[in-house]
């Protein structure tokens, strides 16, 4: 039996959809007074269809289910893809005023396999402008609250569906990541969400495939959910050239495995990174969960040196190839921030890249060698905890001064620099009652191991079970 609707593991819902004995129709009609009820308050699905369409689309998945037809592992599940995707039937703004009422003529590669996997889609996941911080705010949608303080933010980019996922308004949700953007709003909304190995999604259709850094990963309330939502999201595609073969089954099966004698890097704060005090406080008090757990904790941390220059070079050479060409029309109706990362580009030479391309190189050598002792590094997710909802950005941390937008998202985007699979878990809550994450760093295409050990901390801790007050 399942009781609440709302709260429900998305593999039970599936699975009563499948057995019927619980219908599409009731799951939306839970869901949709649970939108109508908390949107309004925390602005997480955005661009929704009426509710009548989406009971109908419910009424149409419950008779083929009558019917006899076969269907796909998520049949039934209401969906809201995030605000960046291109989904046939609904708007993609990217959050920004230019491209309001923009509408895409294709799916993206992802938006098809779910679909053809069975969801509903019944709307957008609301975004920062651009996908670009990780706080999400936009002039055409507005600013997404916290579920567990609406004073705070949910994070960014993926915010609108780490908001939903955290106040039960969705089973599911995908996000991308380029510097944080599942990983953070995943420790802000106290849910779970992978950064996959860059190769295991694919993220057509997509300007500069084999750039790598930005990647399509799950988001879930349980680690067993966001492992299932993987087996349906993974697995190479003829139309991006940088997905490697895989078997997408082994997510779907459960997470269950001994961790005795596992080598642990303990390094909350990547080795000197500044981190907010009771961020350091909560995380602390998780090492002896490990340890409980079997795994052998050792204090030591990946060189990451030149992980800043890799990662902002690359990232402003890929924002200015592919947003430049709206800084001369439209650069008023942008904020402030997307056009200094834009201009950050203009002005990189082609031995800038070279050189950001060559330490890369020499970066992944290191944690490759760093992890041939150490299967896995723990480290915070966030430096900070949500943060007031009115602020562009943190600007200080424990005393240091933050100089641009992306300095305080250091502990994500240094591990996006390794292309390593990275999840955050719940991992507690602050005094003030803020949800805080810790980020389980694998080894390259070692996703499983990631989920299983991070399956094994959920169901060691239970954070993750604290819902929000009003949901």
């Amino acid at each position: 039996m399942i009781d609440n609707i709302c709260f429900a593991s998305a593999r039970d819902l599936a699975a009563a959809l499948r057995a019927r004995t619980l219908s599409a129709h009731e799951v939306m009609t839970a869901l949709l007074g649970q939108i109508a009820r908390l949107n309004p308050k925390i602005n997480a699905i955005v661009a929704k269809l009426p509710d009548e369409k989406c009971l109908a689309l419910a009424e149409e998945a419950d008779r083929q289910l009558a019917r006899g037809e076969c269907v796909g592992p998520l049949h039934g599940l209401p969906f809201a893809f995030k605000e960046l995707d291109p989904v046939v039937g609904f708007s993609m703004t990217r959050g920004s005023p230019i491209f309001k009422g923009f509408m895409p003529s294709e799916d993206s590669v992802l938006t098809e396999r779910l679909r053809r996997a069975g969801v509903i889609p019944i709307g957008k996941t609301n975004i920062s402008e651009f996908g670009m911080g990780s706080h999400s705010y936009n002039e055409v949608y507005g600013t997404t609250l916290n579920p567990y303080d609406l004073t705070k933010s949910a994070g960014g980019s993926s915010g609108g569906a780490g908001a939903a996922l955290a106040a039960g308004l969705l089973p599911l949700a995908s996000g991308s990541d380029l510097g944080g953007s599942l990983r953070n709003p995943a420790n802000f909304n106290n849910i779970v969400a992978l950064r996959p190995s860059v190769g295991l999604v694919p993220s057509a259709p997509v300007a500069l495939p084999f750039l790598g850094f930005t990647v399509k990963g799950p988001m879930a309330r349980s680690v067993a959910d966001a492992a299932f939502l993987l087996s349906v999201m993974a697995g190479a595609d003829r139309r991006d050239p940088a997905c490697y073969p895989s078997d997408p089954r082994a997510f779907a099966e459960p997470l269950e495995r001994s961790f005795k004698d596992v080598r642990i890097a303990w390094c909350p704060d990547l080795g000197g990174l500044p981190l907010d005090r009771r961020v350091r406080t909560m995380l602390d008090g998780q090492r002896q969960s490990f340890v409980d757990l079997g795994c052998i904790v050792e204090d030591a941390a990946p060189d990451l040196t030149g992980a800043d220059e890799v990662f902002l070079t690359l990232r402003a050479w890929h924002y200015w190839h592919t947003l430049g060409s709206l800084l001369k029309d439209h650069r008023d109706k942008m904020k402030p921030e997307a056009v200094w990362q834009i201009e950050q580009g203009r002005n990189l030479t082609g031995d800038d890249i070279a050189r950001a391309m060559h330490l890369h190189g020499e970066l992944m050598q290191r944690m490759s060698r760093f992890q041939e002792r150490f299967e896995f590094v723990i480290c915070a997710v966030n430096q900070v905890p949500p943060f007031d909802a009115s602020l562009d950005w943190p600007h200080e941390i424990d005393g240091v001064k933050m100089t641009t937008y992306l300095d305080w998202m250091k502990s994500a985007y240094w591990i996006t620099a390794t292309f390593c699979p990275a999840i955050s878990v719940p991992a507690g809550f602050t005094p003030d009652s803020l949800p805080v994450g810790i980020q389980i760093v694998g080894r390259y295409r070692d996703d499983l191991g990631v989920l299983q050990l991070a399956h094994a901390f959920e169901r060691a801790t239970g954070f993750g079970k604290t819902r929000p007050a009003d949901a």
